[in-house]
């Protein structure tokens, strides 16, 4: 499964939007060059020492690539680089701070008079151009400007989401537009300018709650587990402590909560709560019925008349519990990566094709493949000692 064979992505990348996108191109079969600072490496390598003395983060976000150490102030390095990418690059991806690409030469205007058909992608806080575009920009402060934060969370407390989704959702975008690019130069031979905010990604993100608040309504409730606008849909808990989630979307699926999960079939015609609207409306009223009947139930006995009943479930699952989550193992998703701390689990990348396995290659140590990339370029090991001993690489 490795339609991307062939082609290869030189990235200047740290933290998570760049990397998340770099390493599904990977996934795919792109040769992914990652560019490193010598002695340090991308700054997420020390966020943690979560896997093996690893960082979480980065065995997430950096198989299957090479990693190259070079200064990029220093004069050599910036010659090496700018040859990698002039004589051997497709797409160039980077998500350094602003103007820095540009400064070091690899602005798209600049590397197209090389190279007409680099394909170069620029990931950012808030774009590359705009009164924010210097602004610094982390996970937490775009989920705080795209709206996020203010309808997460409980009445009393915004939160923001456990996951680095402003990261990931630039990440994704990065990703499916590079391989539209490609996808373009295949039919013109003409490369790429491709512009990712984190900020516009997740606003995209956003658009349910800012359509419902739409012309100055007001925005959806923050809800805590809840669904802010259909109810019953969130946690509810059972006689034995446990919690059981759930969702009902319909009036077909009310009718058959009342008569078969709470066993009060009155309920489906009572006045208060014969449309969703009411329904979310008297949710205090609602939730005390329905934590009243669970509570002489367990979690398992709740489960098993949400099931027949065809109302949508789930548990509310700990990361151990994901780990070993019986549909993930019996759809076979998960499979093992090297690293220098030896092989971890990984989950398979989703959508895998059937017909071919996915590239799961390992998770660099710092500065791995610098001599095999620079032997390439024609350096001999003497020239490789002297450029290691100056700090160049």
């Amino acid at each position: 499964m490795q339609p991307l064979q062939g082609i290869t992505v030189v990235t200047l990348e740290h933290a998570i939007a760049a990397p998340f996108a770099t390493r599904q191109l990977a996934d795919l079969g792109a040769r992914v060059i990652k560019i490193e600072r010598p002695g340090v490496g991308d700054f997420a390598r020390g966020y943690d020492e979560r896997v093996r003395g690893l960082a979480s983060h980065f065995v997430w976000t950096n198989r299957s690539k090479e990693s190259l150490t070079l200064d990029v102030k220093d004069a050599e390095a910036q010659k090496i680089l700018l040859r990698l990418i002039t004589e051997e690059a497709d797409v160039v991806v980077q998500n350094l701070a602003p103007g820095a690409a540009a400064r070091l030469g690899l602005s798209f205007d600049a590397l197209r008079k090389v190279r007409p058909n680099i394909i170069v992608c620029d990931i950012s806080g808030y774009g590359g151009d705009g009164p924010y575009r210097d602004k610094k920009a982390y996970d937490l402060l775009i989920q705080s400007e795209a709206g996020f934060v203010s309808v997460t969370g409980t009445p009393d407390t915004p939160s923001k989401a456990g996951p680095s989704i402003a990261d990931i959702s630039a990440g994704m975008y990065a990703y499916t537009n590079i391989l539209a690019a490609l996808m373009q130069r295949q039919q013109t031979g003409q490369g790429q300018h491709i512009d990712v905010s984190m900020l516009e990604s997740l606003t995209e993100w956003m658009g349910y709650p800012l359509y419902y608040a739409f012309e100055g309504a007001a925005p959806p409730p923050r809800s805590g587990a809840s669904h802010a606008t259909i109810y019953p849909y969130g946690p509810f808990p059972a006689g034995d402590g446990k919690t059981v989630m759930l969702g009902l979307q319909n009036e077909r699926e009310w009718k058959g909560f009342c008569e078969q999960v709470l066993l009060q079939p009155t309920l489906a015609t009572d006045e208060r709560f014969t449309s969703n609207s009411k329904r979310s409306a008297a949710r205090a009223e609602l939730s005390a019925l329905i934590v009243q009947a669970f509570s002489t139930l367990t979690a398992a006995q709740v489960v098993e008349r949400l099931e027949q009943a065809s109302i949508a479930n789930a548990q509310v699952n700990s990361m151990a519990e994901v780990w070993a989550h019986p549909q993930l193992q019996a759809r076979n998703r998960w499979t093992e990566v090297d690293t220098p701390q030896g092989r971890v689990p990984a989950l398979l990348p989703p959508g895998s094709w059937h017909t071919a396995a996915p590239r799961m290659d390992a998770v660099p140590a710092l500065g791995q493949h610098t001599e095999a990339i620079l032997a390439g370029q024609g350096y001999s090991a003497e020239q490789i000692a002297t450029l290691r001993s100056a700090g160049t690489v």
